[in-house]
């Protein structure tokens, strides 16, 4: 054999060892990490909050990529927190409701279709008509979920949150108050403790306003019930004018208190007047 031979040999043989060696540390790297992914497959599978904070780590990272790329901070779970829904895919008289008051109240119509499918949702479970609880929430706060009176009563249905804090405990706390649909449930539940109270729904409404024990709500309980009226008749398919009556305001009362305070000026209350109108407002 020449040295030539010899040499090519020598080549052909290193190069096979050179492949196999290649090959085999391929192989065990591709087994190596197929047992880390199903060692991690099974973790995560046995321990969910392992997978959970996997998940918010990776959210975070795309969050960030997204902020450098676009120069935009994100949140990939807002549209989930949203109070709203297409008014398109509601019932057909709550799509007119909800088109009615979107107009009158100039407020957009997707997130008065999220109340208006709730107050259908929590009336029927209630026993309180729908289109009641949207009236009251008309009146009292022209639908604006971040709406507070000088005495406190905060949110859509103008609850006092300090009374009744407890009610909000179950939607995480007092602070829920302005969250539309926590607001909206805490309210149902006092105007319907109200009505149960007076034996009637204009004596609820004015046990709601404050008014129970004066002589005058000051219009408060006319104005729910104007309202409730005219959305009976968009119920109904009727067409039903924008404009309010003499008296009556698209913005609605900031709460219970100031219709309470038209009717008995605290400048004239007696001692006991305070206190029985302290204990009526406390129920609101």
């Amino acid at each position: 054999m020449t040295a030539s031979n010899t040499m090519s040999s020598s080549l052909r043989q290193a190069l096979a060892a050179l492949t196999k060696g290649v090959f085999q540390i391929t192989h065990n790297s591709f087994a190596l990490i197929g047992l880390a992914v199903l060692f991690t497959v099974m973790a995560l599978v046995a321990r969910p909050e392992l997978r959970q904070v996997g998940e918010i780590k990776l959210f975070s990272w795309l969050q960030e990529r997204q902020q450098e790329v676009s120069g935009v901070v994100s949140d990939l779970v807002a549209s989930d927190r949203a109070t709203a829904a297409d008014p398109k895919e509601l019932p057909k008289q709550q799509a007119a409701v909800a088109f009615w008051l979107s107009k009158k109240y100039r407020v957009a119509p997707e997130p008065i279709s999220a109340l208006v499918a709730e107050a259908y949702s929590v009336g029927a479970r209630v026993k309180i008509d729908p289109t009641l609880i949207l009236a009251v929430m008309a009146v009292e706060s022209g639908f604006n979920p971040f709406a507070q009176s000088h005495v406190g009563a905060q949110g859509l249905m103008q609850v006092m949150t300090k009374i009744h804090s407890d009610k909000y405990q179950s939607f995480g706390g007092q602070f829920a108050a302005f969250d539309p649909l926590a607001n909206l449930q805490v309210g149902v539940k006092v105007l319907q403790d109200c009505i149960r109270m007076a034996g009637s729904v204009e004596g609820g409404l004015k046990y709601y306003v404050g008014a129970a024990n004066m002589e005058d709500d000051g219009g408060y309980a006319a104005k729910v019930l104007a309202e409730y009226a005219r959305l009976q008749s968009v119920v109904q398919g009727r067409k039903v004018p924008m404009m309010v009556a003499s008296g009556e305001t698209n913005a609605g009362l900031a709460g219970k208190a100031e219709a309470s305070d038209t009717a008995t000026p605290a400048d004239s209350a007696s001692p006991t007047t305070v206190s029985d109108k302290s204990a009526i407002v406390a129920l609101k």
